[in-house]
């Protein structure tokens, strides 16, 4: 079991989720977030540049068995990747699950993904 954990633009949420839906992965966790990468989002405040510390952002959360885990790392990168690819895009980090237990049932192990 792993955790799939992606950061993306707020822009390409629908169509990310709608690629993972496609490749058969429906539960997902959303949140709103906010960070800053490599990125520089440079506005101009009273005619001087000014860098936002923390830029809006989108955080996806995926718990799923490892027959899973590349399915939803290609329908994320299909579909986040915005321009042909650019600083800010986002990033996918994949974590070991050691346990998942379903609190309705206090079911245990990989039937509760």
């Amino acid at each position: 079991m792993k955790l799939i954990t992606a950061i993306i633009q707020n822009e390409v949420l629908t169509q990310v989720h709608q690629n993972l839906i496609d490749n058969g992965i429906e539960r997902i966790t959303v949140s709103r977030c906010t960070g800053h990468g490599r990125q520089q989002d440079i506005e101009l405040y009273r005619g001087q540049e000014v860098t936002p510390s923390l830029i809006p952002k989108v955080r996806l959360e995926i718990a799923c068995n490892d027959d899973f885990v590349e399915k939803a790392i290609e329908a994320i990168l299909e579909s986040a990747c915005v321009d042909g690819g650019k600083a800010g895009d986002g990033k996918i980090f994949i974590t070991t699950l050691d346990e998942c237990i379903r609190i309705r049932t206090g079911e245990r192990g990989t039937a509760t993904i």
